[in-house]
């Protein structure tokens, strides 16, 4: 089916699951799931899919309509808004700065981590491979 080309995550309790709803959203757009122009599921669907109310649907999409990331047609549905992957990109990364790039920043600088000696350790890392997964310790396999 269309729907089964979706990847559906895990609701959490610890966030609000409209929003966990919004930024699912933004991941399909980022990732190239969703194309500008490309209707999104419908919030009955989305609703079906993670088994929730469409009504807690209804408040993440209209957020993503309220930024400008998706708009309506009347009649037919939502649909990612042109260059919606560049904004969504653009606010994720002033995010990204505020909350790990700064703070990383400061805590070197504590350290008295030279620019040059900080730089080298983001090229060292910048540079390893990886999976995308977690990283766990021993003691963390064996609470499996």
């Amino acid at each position: 089916t269309e729907s089964s080309r979706y990847m559906l995550p895990t609701l959490s309790d610890e966030r609000p699951i409209y929003l966990q709803i919004k930024e699912y959203l933004e991941g399909e757009i980022l990732n190239g799931t969703l194309a500008d122009n490309e209707q999104i599921p419908s919030t009955n669907e989305l609703a079906s899919f993670f088994g929730i109310n469409p009504i807690t649907v209804l408040k993440g999409v209209t957020l993503l309509s309220d930024e400008g990331i998706i708009y309506k047609k009347r009649g037919i549905g939502m649909f990612v808004s042109p260059g919606a992957d560049k904004k969504i990109q653009k606010r994720y990364r002033g995010v990204f700065v505020a909350e790990s790039i700064e703070p990383m920043v400061q805590r070197a600088k504590a350290l008295q981590f030279t620019r040059e000696e900080l730089q080298a350790s983001i090229d060292e890392a910048w540079n390893t491979p990886s999976n995308n997964e977690p990283l766990s310790t021993e003691k963390d396999k064996t609470n499996d």
